[in-house]
């Protein structure tokens, strides 16, 4: 079966979440979660939450789990924190939690930003992986950055994905 053949039965629409993580910005300065919420719902997929979190390991992780029961997303997209600076939390956060790591977000993401901005590409650490039954994307706060994983890697296979996590 090829790879058309096996997406033809992507959900076209997705329950997503949004949550931002950072210390100085606030719902009104959310650039990043705000133009995802926006972008998603043009492709057709719900809002179930957003929120923005300050860049606390423990916060994030508590948050992050109490939404996932609460809502049951079929997937979390997540900015900010994963930087190289000691307020960078976000991954190590949310990794532990992975029941499957989709290890080739964080490289293929790599590569599209190493084209973009070339050696900084370095300091990103996107990583994206399987809570339960939720596709989680932690990805970079900058909105260039939220577009560009969103736009060429998430949103393409996102329907995909979900039924595969979902129905198998």
């Amino acid at each position: 079966m090829g790879v058309e053949e096996h997406k033809k039965g992507a959900l076209k629409r997705v329950r997503l979440g949004i949550v931002t993580l950072s210390t100085t910005r606030g719902p009104a300065e959310d650039e990043s979660g705000n133009w995802m919420a926006a972008a998603s719902r043009e492709k057709g997929h719900e809002i179930l939450f957003h929120r923005v979190l300050p860049d606390d390991d423990a916060v994030i992780r508590e948050t992050l789990l109490s939404l996932l029961d609460e809502h049951d997303p079929d997937a979390v997209l997540m900015n900010g924190g994963t930087g190289a600076g000691p307020a960078d939390v976000t991954i190590e956060a949310v990794r532990p939690l992975f029941r499957k790591e989709l290890t080739a977000f964080g490289a293929l993401f790599a590569q599209l930003s190493y084209a973009d901005i070339g050696a900084a590409a370095l300091i990103s650490r996107a990583s994206a992986g399987i809570i339960g039954r939720t596709a989680v994307f932690c990805m970079p706060g900058s909105i260039k950055a939220c577009r560009l994983a969103c736009d060429r890697l998430v949103f393409p296979e996102l329907g995909h994905l979900v039924k595969h996590i979902r129905t198998g």
